[in-house]
């Protein structure tokens, strides 16, 4: 797989990830983007060990975009700092289902995430286990399709969760285009009630930003996003 790479240092390596491609080796035993961008690194010539990567900004299978990478035990170390004390700026862009009717708004839930089930839920405040999930959005556009209504946002994630985004909009009655995990009763895939994920969702991780730990200037990092649901909203509105 060609790498398509936002931006590169001695410190560390943005690239697009593709809808489908595991972030990291995980149970599919597919190629993740983790092996990916070893091989690009040590085809290139910059070591004769295999190279150091670590996943900054783990991206769920099914979504696409920037997905930023540490290339030295420290940077990855000062890069996971800045995450952890909300430092850097991650933005996406989604398809959702339905209208929502503000141009602007906040979401602030409670989150579990099963590690058995591989799904987080929305509980009470003070229930075991729970972690705050707090995410805003804009309003770019809402169109009617022959599919019905979609909204399309720009989301801004403050804290970050298993499945935070996916699992917020679904919950506060917006899912995702194209998310059976969140967004399909089960049963309607056809396998006898059981739920499946599609391999490609309407979510994307199209810009982060931060100052970078080492020189102190900014780094921003875009890509506009593609894939289907982004291909319907524009056949739809040529205009947008």
């Amino acid at each position: 797989m060609k790498l398509d790479i936002v931006y590169e240092d001695e410190y560390m390596i943005a690239v697009v990830k593709p809808y489908g491609v595991p972030s990291q080796a995980d149970h599919s035993n597919r190629e993740d983007m983790v092996s990916i961008v070893k091989n690009y690194l040590f085809d290139r010539g910059d070591t004769d060990e295999e190279p150091y990567v670590a996943v900054i900004n783990r991206l769920d299978r099914p979504v696409a975009g920037i997905l930023l990478l540490a290339k030295t035990e420290e940077a990855a170390a000062k890069l996971t700092d800045l995450f952890r004390d909300r430092e850097i700026e991650k933005c996406y862009q989604a398809v959702v289902r339905g209208e929502i009717p503000e141009d602007s708004g906040r979401y602030v839930d409670w989150l579990v995430a099963d590690k058995k089930t591989n799904v987080s839920r929305i509980v009470p405040e003070g229930t075991p286990g729970a972690k705050k999930a707090a995410l805003s959005f804009e309003v770019l556009d809402v169109i009617e399709t022959d599919e019905g209504l979609f909204t399309y946002l720009l989301v801004q994630l403050e804290t970050g969760r298993h499945h935070q985004i996916r699992c917020q909009l679904a919950h506060h009655g917006y899912p995702i285009y194209g998310d059976r995990k969140y967004g399909t009763p089960a049963g309607k895939d056809g396998k006898k009630g059981k739920k499946t994920q599609s391999p490609e969702i309407g979510l994307y991780s199209t810009r982060m930003s931060f100052q970078h730990p080492y020189t102190g200037e900014e780094v921003f990092l875009h890509r506009e996003p593609e894939g289907a649901a982004f291909d319907l909203m524009d056949a739809e509105d040529p205009d947008w």
